[in-house]
């Protein structure tokens, strides 16, 4: 039942999405029929929209308080589904909480009660332990990559938010497994099944995704890996490695031999994965070295290539690795480095090409882009449009010398044409964005 006035036509109009994919038109059909859905499906093929549109159908502009809750492993899946959000511009405001920025300026947030909360289970629930908002209107709670939350060891916190939902009507659940096991305490009771994964995989393997290997003379890989991509060129890549001090290592030793790199982890504070990741979603970085915490939930469009430096400790982390390529209709390659003594896991029984690497490497051709750190964010009232504005009108700056810009909330980004990048900053150090004089640098 439709409960406000919003069409699902306007917000895929705001959206820019002319038609919604086969998943997603089950899902809404599925929600019109069942309070208690479980979604199967891969990361890449949509499944945020596939919840938030029967969602938003069921709040209500008239009631002021918290009516849905999303809860969600990873803060950067919680920050993604916030921008999907906030982009379907429905009017119903949204919060979005997370560990690894100040609790303070969410408990602003939550004051004027939003319609919707997307968080992580551990920072939710410590708003609801501190009373932060009221819980006793919400109806509608999302689940979303629960396998996920399971293996992260969220449970005991996601029972107790359930525990505190007294008026749960819909409950919808999202995993990319098929073998999780649902706890009791999430209350399904005769839920709708959707299970897209079977699909999806055999499409993306039969047609899509092109599974190779290299072998590495030495049990150190780092030249195998330097080499590998000196044949790839500058194209966009993920290289996966099993540990943080493995992830910067690695990419420290391929700087030192010219290559362009970033690198992404847990162990590392909010604002340095922003930057990391920004510059490579930019393309200031064609290579992003990191974690298994890169493997879920990032949608990063146009990545070419997935390197396995590492092998995936099991079948689950070798498929979500491979998810980042290979996605909506989009070729991909997987490569997996195997030192001399390593064999191919079992579970991989496709067939798989090898690789030769060329004996003299080339350095690939370096990115075009800068990224510009700029210290004022959509808290300081600053948006893409004021920063567009800025650099062109005082960083004299054209439309073609300036590419992807990214608004946090007490920062953003702004990928400018390397070439004219160092002469805008000086064009524009001293100047105000919004009559506020800020700190903008190339960003580290």
């Amino acid at each position: 039942m439709q409960t406000n006035n919003i069409s699902p036509e306007t917000i895929l109009s705001n959206l820019k999405i002319d038609t919604l994919n086969e998943m997603q038109l089950a899902s809404i059909k599925a929600n019109e029929e069942s309070d208690n859905v479980i979604l199967l499906s891969t990361t890449g093929s949509g499944k945020t929209l596939a919840y938030l549109l029967p969602l938003v159908q069921l709040l209500s502009p008239e009631l002021k308080k918290v009516q849905a809750l999303v809860l969600v492993p990873s803060r950067e899946l919680a920050i993604q589904i916030d921008e999907v959000f906030r982009k379907m511009a429905t009017g119903f405001k949204v919060t979005c909480c997370y560990g690894g920025h100040k609790r303070e300026t969410e408990e602003n947030n939550l004051k004027q009660s939003p319609a919707v909360i997307i968080g992580t289970p551990g920072r939710v629930a410590d708003h609801i332990r501190r009373n932060n908002f009221a819980t006793d209107e919400i109806t509608t709670v999302v689940l979303d990559e629960f396998d996920k939350s399971l293996e992260l060891g969220f449970q005991e916190e996601i029972a107790f938010i359930i525990g505190s939902l007294p008026s749960v009507k819909k409950r919808i659940l999202t995993s990319a497994t098929e073998s999780v096991g649902i706890p009791g305490f999430i209350g399904f009771t005769s839920p709708v099944r959707l299970n897209f994964l079977s699909a999806l995989v055999e499409k993306n393997e039969a047609d899509e995704l092109v599974i190779m290997t290299v072998i590495s003379p030495d049990k150190d890989k780092s030249e195998t890996l330097f080499r590998l991509i000196c044949m790839i060129g500058n194209k966009s890549m993920i290289v996966f490695c099993n540990h943080r001090e493995s992830v910067e290592r690695t990419s420290n030793l391929l700087k030192e031999k010219g290559i362009v790199t970033v690198f992404y982890h847990g162990g590392m504070e909010q604002q340095e994965r922003e930057s990391a990741m920004c510059k490579f979603k930019n393309g200031s970085s064609n290579v992003l070295v990191t974690t298994d915490l890169a493997s879920r939930g990032l949608d990063i469009p146009d990545i070419k290539y997935i390197v396995h430096y590492h092998l995936p400790a099991t079948e689950d982390v070798y498929t979500h690795r491979n998810g980042r390529t290979a996605r909506m209709d989009a070729g991909g390659k997987s490569v997996l480095i195997l030192s001399e003594e390593e064999k191919l896991p079992a579970y991989i029984t496709r067939k798989v090409e090898e690789l030769t690497l060329p004996e003299n490497p080339e350095l690939p051709e370096k990115p075009k882009w800068s990224t510009l750190f700029i210290a004022a964010g959509k808290k300081d009232k600053v948006n893409k449009i004021d920063i567009v504005g800025f650099l062109s009108k005082i960083g004299r700056l054209k439309k073609d010398d300036i590419g992807l810009i990214e608004v946090k909330d007490f920062f953003s980004f702004a990928a400018v044409r390397k070439l004219k990048i160092g002469e805008a900053l000086e064009l524009i150090k001293n100047e105000k964005i919004k009559n506020k004089k800020v700190k903008i640098a190339v960003a580290k």
